[in-house]
């Protein structure tokens, strides 16, 4: 396969599978069921996990109810929040090496992408720290002479946390820490595909000193271990990463008890590459945008809007920059792109663009499974498809796999309505020297994040989240934090002057 740079398997003493069991009450728990892990890329066991039953879920929830309520957290001083928190931090840059590997054994994921994944969380929880510290309320003064006001925040309660396996480390700790510096107490349960990194976290929780029930682990799956999760009425709020269609199903079973939802879901990210733009600043981007983590990334950008003077050329240096990303064994430190996650959505990413094909896109690179010497058959080339209309599913849907679509524009006015014509609205981009296009652009188009002239560059300070069907509520940066903690306002009457309501009798 001489049009793609490729990584063949290398040789590398796989660990023994993972053991993970489940964390209740600062205890770890085991189940008379468990199920098995296999890698994407190597097709060996990586793990064997406790499967949750809706018991083991009780229990957990119970566990963060009992401790949540016992104050030894939930009205802990922002400084021993801080504290903990900070311990977390240092032990995960001490063990990221050990939690990588295991996350790309699961995931399928490059071990340098696993590397800054975990080692980089670090500074999540550190940023949690320092909200921890800092967080206050208001007090009003203007209220008159005899009436004083103070506007409180206080942790919500209990969180249930269910993340993904795109990113089970790196999206745990865009919630979790701030969860826990809010004060509040949470069961948290990892996506079945890729489990252990989360029981990994438990252990430095264990040894950083966070009270026992403060964090609850539960290993299995959305029926029953995450739908108990989302409708307990012992449960405050629920924080949800992944698709759409399990978000609104969520939604739906917190609805019982109008507990507080966060939802953090799809995306269709355009990228629009304007005729001023530096074209190899912006054709590397988008490269980067669509291959990173084999396209299965809620900020892919997986669709660009180029307009029609350059659109040749723009594509010609996207192809060309294709060939070039090493695609292959995970476990080689070289690796750019590693495997999709199952068989079943390599099959899903390739029907997608089969049918684009069979509707007039024109196939410009790749557009098949990829075989990769020595690793299990689960990889897809890089693919370019042109001549896309928007009304194509290729071009609406979250594919969530290395596969770029290029429409065209005329004028910003037409790329602008191109970006919003979409039920999504996480990310976009565009590219352009003017920074009154750049700007323009910015203010009209429907997204929780705009970049400009750089793509997925992002920061603990910075609030993530998207609008539409891309979710509701937001994650890290204060905004994040604040999704954890209730408002109560507090209203003191200074003296007795207020007048009696009663007059009393003689």
């Amino acid at each position: 396969m001489k049009d793609f740079a490729i990584n063949t398997a290398i040789d590398f003493d796989l660990p023994a599978p993972f053991m993970g069991r489940h964390l209740i009450a600062g205890a770890w728990v085991e189940s008379a069921e468990t199920f098995e892990r296999l890698s994407p890329s190597h097709g060996v066991v990586v793990s064997v996990s406790a499967a949750g039953d809706a018991d083991v879920t009780e229990q957990a929830i119970h566990a963060a109810r009992q401790a949540f309520d016992s104050g030894e957290w939930s009205r802990a001083s922002g400084k021993d929040r801080a504290a903990v928190l900070l311990k977390v931090a240092d032990l995960i840059e001490a063990n990221v090496d050990r939690i990588a590997v295991q996350e790309t054994l699961e995931s399928g994921k490059p071990i340098s992408q696993s590397r800054g994944e975990v080692g980089g969380a670090a500074d999540l929880w550190r940023y949690a720290a320092s909200l921890a510290r800092t967080s206050h309320g208001d007090s009003h003064n203007t209220l008159g002479s005899d009436m004083l006001g103070v506007v409180l925040k206080e942790p919500i309660g209990v969180v249930s946390i269910i993340t993904p396996w795109n990113f089970p480390f790196w999206i745990l700790s865009q919630k979790l820490p701030f969860a826990l510096a809010a004060g509040c107490a949470v069961v948290v349960k990892p996506s079945e595909m890729t489990p252990s990194s989360t029981v990994m976290m438990g252990e430095l929780l264990i040894e950083a000193g966070l009270p026992a029930g403060v964090c609850n682990i539960v290993l299995g799956h959305g029926q029953p271990v995450g739908s108990l999760m989302a409708n307990h009425d012992a449960v405050d709020m629920v924080t949800f990463t992944g698709s759409t269609a399990v978000g609104k199903l969520i939604t739906q079973s917190a609805s019982n008890t109008l507990k507080k939802v966060a939802l953090e879901l799809g995306g269709k990210n355009p990228q629009v590459i304007c005729p001023d733009a530096d074209l190899d600043s912006a054709a590397d981007a988008v490269t980067f945008g669509v291959y990173f983590n084999v396209g299965q990334c809620c900020n892919s950008s997986s669709r660009i809007i180029v307009h029609e003077d350059i659109a040749d050329d723009f594509v010609a240096r996207v192809v060309a920059l294709s060939r070039k990303v090493k695609f292959g064994d995970p476990l080689d430190p070289d690796t750019q792109v590693g495997a999709i996650v199952t068989s079943d959505h390599n099959i899903k990413i390739d029907s997608y663009v089969q049918e684009a094909l069979a509707n007039g896109a024109k196939l410009e690179l790749g557009g098949k499974a990829l075989a990769v010497g020595g690793l299990v058959d689960q990889f897809y080339q890089p693919t370019v498809l042109s001549n896309v209309s928007a009304d194509m599913a290729i071009a609406r849907e979250e594919v969530f796999g290395p596969v770029l679509v290029v429409l065209t524009y005329r004028d910003l006015e037409e790329a602008i309505a191109l970006v919003n014509d979409s039920e999504y609205g996480l990310s976009a981009g565009i590219w352009s020297e003017n920074v009154h296009t750049c700007l323009e652009f910015a203010r009209r188009v429907e997204a929780g994040t705009v970049w400009t002239n750089t793509w997925m560059d992002g920061f603990p300070e910075l609030a993530f989240g998207g609008v539409k069907q891309s979710g509701q509520g937001r994650e890290i940066g204060r905004y994040g934090y604040d999704e954890f903690l209730e408002v109560k306002s507090l209203v003191m009457r200074v003296g007795r002057s207020r007048e009696p309501w009663v007059q009393q009798g003689v």
